[in-house]
């Protein structure tokens, strides 16, 4: 089969489109026959041997996607051959979506409901789990709250647009484009400020009454933390998705309205918390009001430009991409 393979870690040109052995299903586990993967920060980070864990070399990167399920082991009770599915993978193995088949855990795979493509279903995976990571699971968000999500038009800020709103919150989103301002807008947001834009925070407080947020979802920590501790209500709670590099920080801004800060991870995930956060997202699909927005599309070999969009393409307006292989291939 045809993999994105990574034999060294490294810059973007590590990426090198192989051909390689085609996995088999084992006890516990799918092989699913990718249609379409979804491209994440949290995969460069991997690729350049930067982030927490690091997998055995060789490896394929990609850690969500879409697609068919070609085989089943022989333990696996829940999925059947040619079933259409997306996965979400929070566990590291040699094996990722960046290739025409993946060998996946049972509990990474999901069925993918008609109503979305397999595009669509490859955009659901690491962006929405995180989101209701951020939001659910972290924050333990309630209706009638505010939260403010920075970077509001990339995929996961998109993903948290969603949620938040479906759970009742007033929703204040920042872009750093008039088109980002746009989509985040069109997928619920109460509120819309460019972050590019002089005395942007003070706009987002006067719309809060001066009361502050009560969440903040971070996607450039390193940016904007000593930042968003003035932006927090009294016990605000900021969850950080992203960051991309050190920052410093007053305690004292969080000592007296007691905030509380997050880290957001997936892998840490318990089983319960990823049963949780899988079935929220399979049912918001199959009710309509999860629609995952497509930024951009590319050819499997051009993995290493979607890796040097997703990092340092400005202007985010939803997720990268990458087309596996035809739909019309697969039976």
């Amino acid at each position: 089969m045809k993999a994105i393979s990574i034999e060294k870690f490294g810059d973007e040109k590590v990426l090198q489109l192989q051909t390689v052995e085609k996995p088999t299903a084992t006890e516990s586990n799918v092989v699913v026959k990718l249609i379409a993967a979804g491209v994440n920060p949290v995969d460069t980070y991997i690729r350049s041997g930067s982030y927490l864990v690091r997998p055995e070399l060789p490896f394929t990167p990609g850690k969500d996607g879409a697609g068919y399920v070609h085989e089943v082991g022989s333990g696996v009770t829940g999925f059947k051959v040619g079933q259409r599915v997306f996965v979400c993978k929070k566990t590291m193995s040699k094996y990722g979506t960046y290739a025409e088949y993946d060998l996946v855990k049972e509990e990474e795979v999901f069925p993918l409901d008609d109503n979305l493509s397999f595009e669509e279903g490859a955009a659901l995976g690491i962006p929405y789990f995180t989101a209701y990571r951020a939001l659910v699971i972290k924050a333990k968000c309630t209706a009638g709250e505010t939260v403010l999500i920075h970077g509001a038009s990339g995929a996961v800020g998109l993903a948290a647009v969603q949620i938040a709103k479906h759970l009742g919150l007033r929703v204040i989103g920042t872009a750093g484009t008039d088109e980002g301002l746009s989509v985040v807008q069109s997928v619920g947001a109460d509120f819309v400020m460019n972050h590019k834009e002089k005395n942007y925070l003070e706009k987002i407080l006067e719309f809060t009454e001066n009361v502050g947020v009560n969440i903040i979802v971070e996607m450039l920590a390193n940016v904007n933390f000593d930042k968003d501790l003035d932006m927090l209500a009294d016990r605000g709670r900021l969850t950080i998705v992203g960051s991309r590099g050190s920052t410093r920080m007053d305690p004292r801004k969080m000592m007296g309205p007691e905030l509380q800060v997050y880290g957001i991870a997936l892998l840490n995930s318990t089983q319960e918390e990823w049963k949780e956060g899988s079935a929220f997202v399979v049912k918001g699909v199959r009710e309509g009001w999860v629609k995952p927005i497509i930024h951009k599309r590319y050819a499997l070999e051009q993995a290493g430009d979607a890796h040097r969009d997703v990092i340092h393409s400005s202007g985010a307006k939803g997720k990268l991409i990458l087309s596996v292989q035809e739909e019309e291939e697969t039976s």
